[in-house]
């Protein structure tokens, strides 16, 4: 008898994740937990979980399409950017749907899915790279901000609709967020700055899935 894999308890426990009949549905929540562990009281998405799990979805096939969804305050800049990486590169069908926040690091993991979808109440914050602790005063620490942020505007721009200028200029907006620069953006602005492709929920985003699945299938 075929194991039914949506009933996968452990599945949904440990990795956040279920697979329906030929659907992959992958969350990406709180913080993305990077080459340090956070601490236990932190609700996080490890990076060295949802990478096998990509490489799983993408050589299986059962699985047709991933849905990702985001409710994500950050994290780690490498982590996210490895994740986002990899969906951007996968063959199979991919979109992602922001559901109550989809910040910092979050925003090139949004626009990482072929098609991106954000909840209308969801919200996304752009900001410069930052980094918590104890940090050296040197030029070279500042150059390596800078070549850091400037891989994440050329991931956004090339997986979206907004221009680097514009996508800049939201990052280093004064007077947007209290204590900090940046911008926050709702739904309906996100999509109006063409970070993200339409304002929709889980209805719509399965219906594009499915579509573009169906699309591709009928091409083959």
């Amino acid at each position: 008898m075929k194991e039914n894999k949506s009933e996968n308890p452990e599945q949904i426990k440990e990795m956040g994740s279920v697979t329906t009949s030929n659907i992959h549905c992958l969350t990406i929540v709180g913080q993305v937990e990077g080459h340090y562990i956070l601490p236990q009281q932190n609700k996080t998405t490890k990076y060295e979980h949802v990478i096998p799990s990509l490489v799983a979805i993408e050589e299986s096939p059962d699985i047709k399409g991933l849905l990702m969804i985001l409710n994500t305050v950050g994290g780690d800049v490498e982590a996210g950017l490895a994740i986002a990486e990899m969906v951007s590169s996968m063959k199979k069908p991919s979109v992602s749907l922001v559901l109550g926040g989809g910040h910092s690091i979050g925003v090139p993991l949004a626009v990482s899915a072929r098609y991106s979808f954000i909840a209308p109440s969801a919200t996304m914050i752009i900001h410069p790279v930052r980094l918590n602790g104890l940090i050296i005063g040197v030029p070279q620490t500042f150059s390596y901000f800078e070549k850091t942020q400037d891989r994440i505007i050329r991931f956004v721009t090339e997986n979206s609709n907004i221009s680097a200028e514009r996508f800049k200029s939201l990052m280093n907006f004064t007077g947007g967020l209290m204590n900090d620069v940046g911008t926050m953006l709702s739904g309906e602005e996100a999509v109006h700055e063409g970070l993200i492709d339409s304002v929709g929920g889980l209805k719509e985003a399965l219906g594009k899935l499915y579509e573009i699945i169906g699309k591709e299938s009928s091409e083959c």
